[in-house]
């Protein structure tokens, strides 16, 4: 297991799986070990991953300020682990709240990125997110589930900020595509694999500029994929689009079927989707 100091000491950790060009995977959670990407549906057959244990996480080490754990706190860390890798433009991939990171990394750094994919992703950075009217609208395309009666009400409490803890396990299966035995052992793991505390932190105030964002991604000449899940609600498909449309040159891609993890969903789907991308969006030059 690779480790490389950040710029403040911190020992962070990142895990290399498959062959091909390098695709720097950050995780989202926040502030969940990258352990849950996995292969990313069979990624690796077309790439070879270096995922990376953001600080406090997985295998990387507990940070000295617990302030560090500020979204934009951790675009230091990004670019140390590019340079880490001996890589002078790089494509970037991000799940989740993780989008948030890999914003604000091309935001301080543009010419280092050659493409970004969005998995799912939030753009907090660039003022946009879900809302709770939105899970609502998300929740309603699940109705037929044997395990939409039992879950709706949790779900609503979630996003009303008075859940339990019972809610959110009952409310789980809103994130996946197909609730079968592979979401329920995802799933189970997120607690072992998450950083509470640090998760707390990752958006505190000062994290996000958005009117400078999205100034600078206005003339970004990288290319852009936004991976969406037809049946997510964090963002919905609509949302991603109007995300989309804040870059030169962004496309978006909804998967049918698909919740917020769509390489368990559609791995066939996403991991091609995500191959053609990176196949057409540039030169090969990735190696200082």
């Amino acid at each position: 297991m690779p480790i490389f100091a950040a710029p403040d000491g911190t020992p962070l950790a990142h895990h290399t799986r498959g062959d091909g060009r390098p695709l720097l995977c950050l995780p989202g959670g926040p502030m969940r070990a990258s352990a849950y990407l996995g292969d990313l549906g069979g990624l690796t057959r077309h790439r070879r991953l270096h995922l990376l244990d953001l600080r406090g996480t997985g295998e990387s080490a507990v940070p000295a300020d617990p302030a560090t754990y500020r979204c934009d706190r951790q675009v230091d860390d990004v670019e140390a682990f590019r340079a880490h890798l001996g890589l002078d433009r790089v494509d970037l991939l991000a799940h989740s709240a993780g989008g948030d990171l890999a914003l604000l990394y091309g935001v301080r750094h543009p010419e280092r990125v050659r493409s970004l994919t969005l998995v799912t992703g939030r753009a907090r950075a660039l003022g946009v997110d879900f809302t709770a009217e939105h899970r609502a609208e998300g929740a309603a395309l699940r109705t037929a589930e044997p395990w939409f009666a039992g879950a709706r009400e949790a779900y609503g409490r979630i996003w009303a900020g008075t859940a339990t803890d019972a809610d959110y396990e009952a409310a789980t299966p809103f994130f996946y595509g197909r609730w079968d035995a592979a979401a329920r052992a995802h799933a189970a793991a997120e607690v072992g694999q998450s950083n509470e505390a640090a998760a707390e932190s990752y958006a505190a105030p000062g994290a996000f500029r958005p009117a400078a964002a999205r100034a600078a991604v206005a003339v970004w000449g990288a290319r852009v994929l936004l991976v969406s899940g037809a049946l997510d609600s964090g963002p919905l498909p609509r949302v991603a689009a109007a995300v989309a449309d804040l870059f030169p040159r962004a496309e978006q891609a909804v998967l049918p079927g698909a919740g917020h993890f769509p390489w368990l969903d559609d791995p066939k789907g996403f991991r091609e989707t995500v191959a053609d991308f990176l196949d057409d969006a540039g030169p090969r030059d990735g190696v200082a």
